[in-house]
């Protein structure tokens, strides 16, 4: 619900922050070193903050010069503040959050703007990029980051620059390139949870006109931070991961320049476990099914001891999680096998990289960048959030990624410009088997097929429906009725699939017109064409599935939609989900086709030095998702179409007290279309069942604030704010009951009103050999939530994180030895709920981390 004081805050805050820049600056996160002062009296004028060069033009200028939200920092400051993943920009970046799906799949949310999904196969809001090449999918930004020069985070729709279309923004990782000069660095750090991490760089010049680097980081932690309920002598949360880097810079000629890399990881971490903390409304014996007088029939089924567990183990610690013990999930029942082997990845990424640019004699640059990255998942999750076989799974995946840009970029008096054309290419496959043998709901279904042909009237049904319950009561391949045994052991477990083939092809244009001297014009345009085919579906496992759907279903679906004869029967680990419209259980496929035209037009005003006052206007795409669901019916399957973004943003940058203060404010106002999400469409067999759905009106507005102070020559303060208010404006869906229901009026998913962050960065010579560097840091958020707004269940309390460093360091820049903490209060947060149909459960972020860290320069 929308806080009746937020479009107040949101004003004040606003006038207040334009109120300070029109007296004085503008903001990106740059590198801060200042030249020490010759004389006391000239300290003031001496002291400057540096500009960090950023490519979000696609060529190399300065943040404060791009009329554009953007947060920006250096290598150096990222490895001071300890952000070595994308999942650590949060702390850092007000307004970006990342959550996690029960799948593990990450969740990035900009502004509000956000896909909240399960599937390794769906694509972000939230592009992200290593070296201008898109990473599309966000598992694939699985592994450590290191040996960066800097990291850009641009606001706001992406689609006229970028290859791939994002309506909330990008991330785009700059990596180290090769230089002329050897350089070679490690570090290690020892921490708590036993954790030794290790982070090593060469770079050689082998030649006048080649140059190669070398980069990985290897994170590791043998002990895990969180720990069972049940059992406490098992714990998860170990970390085994390796990422690595090769660099190729090769001139052979003055005009052309040629890079290569090849950039991967390894990750062979534990899955983090789930915090039950609370039945869903289908298995509350206390929750009133809206339109009856009790509770849900499934009520009856949970597993003993779920309900009193749950009383008695309410999360309040980070560390408290639980999980089916394995000897219960490993082992076959009924001739359905379980689901062994530990609860971590199998996962790897490799990507390779080609960019090639030749200067013409008459500075025009034809730029070529070829990227291909290939993404293999394998996994076992336990996402019970109890010690129950509540939901289990084993993930296997993979993604193939193919892309090509061609460029050409020129200037003359009046413009910078460029155009060109994308081509993008991926091959993936999203597969799970589900495991449910403690599943309330699995039970109710292969309880009722039992009594189905035990008598059809113990189901309200009339006797006469005995004569269709024995015609499909038919195994396939025996020819002989199914017994009790095999009907009460169904529904244990089936698989997902989905096969996807994407492509995208666009043709863009872009222009900085030069109108005056202190007047520029920006304007962009891409058009772009998606194609996705699909096929997937839901399948049976060595017959778990079979005595369910052969006998439930069939009677269920022929008596409900009154059909001649009931559909042909499912035949050992063949597909279930079922289409009407053929009467049969089969493959889905569909084969998705739009075009759209995103475009960008941005007025830039320098009424005096170091001051830009922006406004734009930017429509911005999505493309279409596919969800690979746990699927009865084809429905289910069906593709949710694309989702634009029409974006209102004006700001100011500045720079005041002779360059040693730097602001950026702006306001921005999103006209949110047919955004993806997930919800449900109601059924007469199973009440209601999952889809992905357009949200067809939605809007977020709001204010963002970012400020850099360097105080003295040893103190910097790097501070930032985003004011926040989202609101669905139109959507009339379904809840789980399969009842209509109004989303209208609700706030957007993992959207808090306020987010803040403030970092102080310290560093002064102690002699004339050593010197003092320290941090610390602080993100604090307000409350949202992660499902219903009106439940509390869903709730994300607001919290704040403390991290912080202290260490010495050689002058010469040699060796450097620093103590460090993150989230120093231990203060007890979580960024995802979910629920697995029985079990609504949370996931907490880490507690407090500490260590050591020693580094030597060569």
């Amino acid at each position: 619900m929308k806080s009746p004081n937020a479009s107040r805050m949101i004003l004040a805050a606003s006038v207040s922050a334009i109120a300070l820049t029109a007296q004085a600056p503008a903001f990106a996160q740059e590198d801060t070193a200042a030249e020490p002062a010759a004389t006391e009296t000239e300290e003031t004028s001496a002291l400057k903050l540096g500009s960090i060069v950023v490519t979000a033009n696609r060529r190399e200028e300065s943040a404060q010069d791009v009329p554009m939200a953007i947060a920006a920092f250096s290598g150096d400051t990222l490895k001071q503040l300890r952000v070595d993943s994308v999942e650590d920009l949060q702390t850092v970046v007000p307004g970006f959050s990342v959550s996690q799906s029960y799948q593990g799949v990450p969740t990035y949310t900009l502004r509000g703007i956000g896909f909240n999904t399960i599937n390794l196969s769906a694509t972000s809001t939230v592009g992200t990029y290593v070296d201008e090449v898109a990473y599309p999918y966000p598992f694939m930004n699985s592994g450590p980051m290191f040996d960066v020069s800097r990291v850009e985070v641009l606001k706001g729709p992406q689609g006229t620059l970028f290859g791939r279309n994002t309506t909330a923004g990008l991330v785009n990782v700059v990596t180290n390139k090769p230089s002329d000069q050897f350089e070679a660095s490690t570090s290690v750090d020892l921490g708590n949870y036993d954790t030794w991490n290790i982070e090593g760089m060469v770079n050689l010049p082998l030649s006048e006109n080649l140059q190669a680097r070398f980069a990985f980081r290897s994170e590791n932690s043998d002990e895990g931070w969180q720990r069972s309920n049940s059992r406490p002598n098992e714990d998860r949360g170990t970390v085994d991961k390796l990422g690595f880097r090769a660099s190729l810079a090769f001139q052979p000629t003055d005009n052309l320049d040629i890079d290569f890399s090849y950039n991967g990881w390894l990750n062979k971490s534990d899955t983090i476990g789930g915090q039950g903390m609370g039945l869903t409304p289908n298995t509350n014996p206390n929750f009133i099914v809206p339109g009856t007088s009790g509770p849900s029939s499934t009520a009856g089924f949970n597993q003993p001891g779920l309900i009193a567990y749950l009383a008695n183990n309410f999360p309040t610690s980070a560390e408290q999680s639980d999980w089916a013990p394995y000897a219960d999930r490993a082992a076959s029942v009924a001739g359905v096998p379980g689901i062994d082997g530990p609860h971590e990845e199998d996962s790897s990424f490799h990507a390779l990289r080609l960019g090639m640019n030749y200067t013409f004699d008459n500075d025009m640059r034809l730029v070529s960048l070829t990227g291909y990255n290939k993404l293999e998942r394998e996994a076992v999750l336990d996402w019970s959030g109890v010690p129950y076989q509540i939901l289990l799974q084993d993930i296997d995946g993979e993604i193939k990624s193919f892309s090509q840009e061609l460029r050409l970029e020129g200037q003359n008096s009046r413009a910078n410009w460029l155009v060109g054309a994308y081509y993008g290419k991926d091959e993936t496959i999203d597969g799970n088997r589900t495991m449910l043998r403690d599943n309330a709901n699995s039970n109710f279904v292969s309880t009722a097929a039992y009594l189905l042909t035990v008598d059809p009237t113990l189901l309200g049904l009339p006797g006469a429906v005995s004569g269709l319950v024995s015609l499909v009561n038919v195994d396939p391949e025996t020819g002989l009725p199914y017994t009790a045994a095999q009907l009460l052991n169904s529904f244990q477990t089936y698989y997902d699939t989905g096969d996807f083939e994407s492509t995208t092809k666009s043709i863009f244009a872009n222009a900085d017109w030069e109108i005056t001297p202190e007047f520029s014009l920006t304007t962009g345009i891409r058009y772009t064409e998606d194609q996705q085919k699909y096929a997937g579906c839901s399948g049976d496992v060595n017959g778990s599935m079979q005595p369910n759907v052969n006998v439930f279903n069939r009677v269920f679906f022929s008596l409900i939609y009154g059909l001649p004869v009931p559909p042909a029967a499912l035949t050992e680990n063949g597909c279930n989900t079922y289409d009407l419209a053929t009467n049969s259980f089969g493959p889905v496929t569909s084969d998705t086709k739009e075009d759209n035209v995103s475009w960008r037009i941005a007025g830039n005003w320098k009424p005096q030095d170091n001051m830009l006052l922006f406004a734009s206007v930017t429509q911005g795409y999505k493309s279409a998702s596919t969800p690979v669901n746990a699927a009865s019916k084809s429905e289910q399957n069906a593709p949710a179409t694309q989702e634009s973004l029409l974006a209102y943003e004006t700001g100011i940058k500045a720079q005041f007290f002779n360059q040693r203060l730097q602001t950026n404010a702006s306001l921005f106002f999103y006209d949110y279309e047919d955004k993806q999400s997930a919800s449900f469409f109601p059924d007469p067999i199973y009440r209601a069942l999952s889809r992905l759905q357009n949200i067809p009106k939605s809007e977020a507005y709001g204010l963002d604030a970012e400020i850099t102070w360097l105080v003295n020559e040893n103190l910097t303060a790097i501070g930032g704010l985003t004011l926040l208010q989202t609101e669905i404006k139109e959507f009339d869906t379904s809840d789980g009951f399969g009842l209509p229901v109004s989303r209208a009026g609700d706030p957007l998913l993992y959207s808090p009103e306020t987010s803040a962050s403030l970092a102080l960065l310290y560093d002064r010579p102690l002699n004339e050999t050593l010197g003092l560097r320290g941090s610390l840091s602080g993100r604090w958020q307000s409350k949202s939530t992660a499902g219903d707004p009106n439940d509390p269940l869903y709730d994300i309390d607001s919290y704040g994180i403390l991290n912080g460093s202290l260490g010495v360091y050689s002058l010469n820049d040699k060796w450097d030895i620093s103590v460090w903490g993150q989230n120093l209060t231990d203060e007890y947060y979580w960024q995802q709920i979910t629920s697995n149909a029985n079990v609504v459960l949370r996931f907490a972020g880490k507690p407090r981390t500490y260590g050591v860290t020693l580094s030597y320069r060569y």
